[in-house]
């Protein structure tokens, strides 16, 4: 089971007073440590927590409880909300895992060297770190410089590929529209009309794919050879006169 209800605490305090339900099968609904349950148990844990009940919440049905209470073994199921709604998006820094964030250094000096047209700030959004630490690594006064190698943050898990490709399409826009009139932009790609014209070279290839109409040849072999006999026989003549 990989979701939880909310409050979890409290929901387990409820379950506690109000139920006969094993410590097992209130840890493993509120996901919980069992030793967590035993200690809400006997008061050392959530104390003056104040009870919430899953079934008004709509986070547990009572034919699930009671299927739970009558067999031990049972572990029940959260129930499912029958409208999702969207989460709210997040503002601020983006928060990273303790045990990822030796690895936004690395991620850091990727972004640095692979896509420079993106601000300090969008890196700091994206990777949730600061601008500080984003200078110390791009002017390589980071106290571990050293061993700051660059990678991938979506391959490090910072961040997702989409967020990734945002924050580019967004820096790139940017950089578009401060540039001034006029300024080479970079290599684009070309128009169709040009990438599909037949070249030169094409052309002298079609010449020579053309079929060889012997006829011809042969007619124009003729007419050099009678063009000759004409006029070594005019060059007899004057030399008899």
């Amino acid at each position: 089971m990989t979701d939880k209800p909310l409050m979890p605490l409290a929901t387990a305090v409820w379950l506690i007073d109000n139920t006969s339900l094993s410590f097992d099968q209130i840890a493993d609904f509120c996901r919980l440590h069992p030793l967590q349950v035993k200690g809400i148990a006997d008061g050392d844990v959530a104390a003056g927590v104040r009870g919430i009940n899953p079934i008004t919440n709509n986070q547990l049905t009572r034919a699930e409880l009671d299927k739970a209470q009558e067999d031990p073994e049972y572990n029940m199921k959260l129930s499912r909300p029958k409208t999702l709604v969207a989460e709210k998006p997040r503002k601020g820094p983006r928060y990273t895992p303790v045990s990822k964030r030796q690895n936004r250094p690395d991620a850091i000096l990727w972004m640095v060297r692979n896509h420079p047209e993106i601000s300090d700030a969008q890196i700091a959004k994206l990777l949730g770190t600061t601008k500080t630490t984003i200078q110390s690594v791009r002017d390589r006064t980071h106290w571990n410089s050293q061993n700051i190698t660059p990678q991938d943050p979506v391959g490090l898990g910072l961040c997702s590929q989409i967020d990734l490709d945002n924050v580019v399409r967004k820096a790139a826009a940017r950089r578009a529209k401060l540039a001034p009139a006029g300024a080479d932009a970079g290599p684009t790609l070309k128009p169709a009309s040009e990438t599909t014209a037949p070249s030169a070279d094409d052309a002298q290839d079609d010449e020579r794919e053309k079929p060889i109409d012997l006829d011809k040849v042969f007619a124009n072999l003729g007419g050099s050879s009678k063009s000759d006999a004409e006029s070594d026989d005019a060059q007899a003549d004057s030399d008899s006169d």
